[in-house]
């Protein structure tokens, strides 16, 4: 499949500067993201939580999440992604920061009671689990974005060929936060206490608006300069409506990849501390650096497995059969999972789910090539939101049911369920999306 080469108003510097800036956010985004997963056995400690009740917590960031991403896509497309960005960056840094005044007997604790006793049958909560619940629930809103904007503007300033190694690079970014969390909350927390955790970092991240407001092009510039799938119509995105992109068969092949693929990184990312802890038996200055470790070879696999992505597109001579042979390795270590129960040894275990990890960011690196491929740019906010309503809801169930298992019948059947996921996303490729080229809307 060819494709047009990009316009020359914005140089190869500035656009692998936009790469490097979008990894930053997705970064800072995940460290945020993660303080609470980090904090997460000593909040247990002393709030007397129980893996369900932590589970209720990270359920509601998820449904934020699932609630926010075909409203953040349409933002998205609407407003353009150098602005659509910023302000939702500003918003999660802030809800983040407002972390460190929740808890009970808080005013934000208080807050959130009120809200939650409104709806009908819900239970009344102690602990401070009202506040938490309610400030990851909008920070899921908030955050969930970010990754849609990244694949909303790598669609339009990387052709086919090199979009994969940029999707990766941006990706990475995710996993980077996820591997300097652990030892940034760990120092932050003993020299303060938990509540600077989430303040410093949340804060800090602010800085970020700066450079990003002075290198993303504005709407207008982005859709003049965009790169467009060949054999593309060069329709509106307003021409084409929400309900022809959810019934589009190569819309819900997407769809599925991250509904059978983005749970598994959110497990990880959820509870990865406090099966170290619980499960593995670690030290809380040990999970500084251990729960590290699977997100730092995670990390890799968006990097090498975008290039090897674009490496197998150009052996081919085909985006479809190159990207099918990507997906093909990649869900093939994501399965890695399943082997965890008979790992005994805990330097072999992180190793082993960080080839899982390193696999699964290979899809996603892999998955944001193909959604250009698939849709041109000006579409690309709306079906990435589309499907990330799939991949969070996915996440949500799986996160809600991972505490209540956990609990009940521990750690075994968890990594199973994860490890089979990979298997599904497979057939979604070969079955539902078939030909990876670009969607014909009637």
């Amino acid at each position: 499949m060819a494709i047009t080469t990009t316009d020359s108003v914005l140089s190869p510097r500035t656009r692998w500067t936009i790469v490097g800036l979008l990894s930053a956010s997705i970064t800072i985004n995940l460290l945020d993201r993660q303080i609470l997963s980090v904090l997460a056995s000593e909040l247990r400690t002393q709030f007397k939580w129980t893996n369900a009740q932590y589970g209720y917590i990270a359920v509601a960031f998820n449904l934020g999440m699932m609630c926010g991403q075909v409203p953040a896509g349409s933002l998205l497309d609407r407003v353009g992604t150098r602005i659509g960005l910023a302000a939702m960056f500003a918003a999660w840094c802030l809800i983040g920061a407002a972390h460190a005044l929740a808890g009970p007997g808080t005013v934000i604790d208080s807050i959130a009671s009120a809200i939650l006793s409104v709806i009908p049958g819900f239970p009344v909560l102690a602990g401070g689990l009202a506040g938490f619940i309610l400030l990851r629930f909008l920070m899921g809103l908030s955050e969930c974005g970010n990754y849609t904007a990244g694949i909303k503007a790598l669609a339009g300033l990387f052709p086919a060929a090199t979009r994969s190694k940029a999707g990766g690079i941006f990706n990475a970014g995710a996993q980077l936060g996820s591997v300097i969390a652990p030892p940034i909350v760990v120092f932050i927390a003993g020299h303060s206490d938990w509540r600077m955790a989430f303040l410093v970092p949340s804060l800090a991240g602010l800085i970020w608006l700066f450079p990003w407001l002075a290198t993303f092009p504005d709407k207008q510039t982005m859709t003049a300069i965009a790169v467009k799938p060949a054999g593309t119509a060069p329709a509106s995105a307003a021409t084409i409506r929400l309900g022809q992109l959810i019934r589009n068969r190569k819309v819900i092949g997407l769809c599925l990849i991250r509904i059978f693929t983005g749970p598994i990184t959110t497990f990880y990312w959820t509870w990865l501390p406090l099966y170290l802890r619980t499960g593995r038996g670690m030290s809380f200055l040990a999970i500084g650096f251990f729960a590290s470790v699977p997100n730092l070879i995670g990390l890799s696999g968006n990097v090498v497995g975008g290039m090897l992505t674009d490496r197998f597109v150009k052996a081919t001579g085909s985006v479809d059969r190159g990207r099918k042979i990507a997906f093909t390795c990649a869900f093939g270590l994501g399965a890695l999972s399943m082997t965890m129960p008979f790992v005994g040894n805990d330097y072999l275990a992180v190793v082993v789910m960080g080839l899982a990890l390193f696999g699964n960011q290979w899809v996603a690196a892999t998955y944001i090539g193909t959604v250009g491929d698939v849709v041109p740019q000006h579409l690309a906010g709306r079906v990435n939101g589309i499907a990330g309503v799939g991949d969070n809801g996915a996440a949500l169930l799986a996160v809600l049911y991972t505490g209540m298992v956990v609990d009940k019948y521990g750690w075994t059947p968890v990594f199973f369920g994860v490890g089979m996921l990979p298997f599904l996303a497979m057939a979604s490729v070969f079955l539902v999306l078939r030909r990876i080229e670009p969607a014909r809307f009637e």
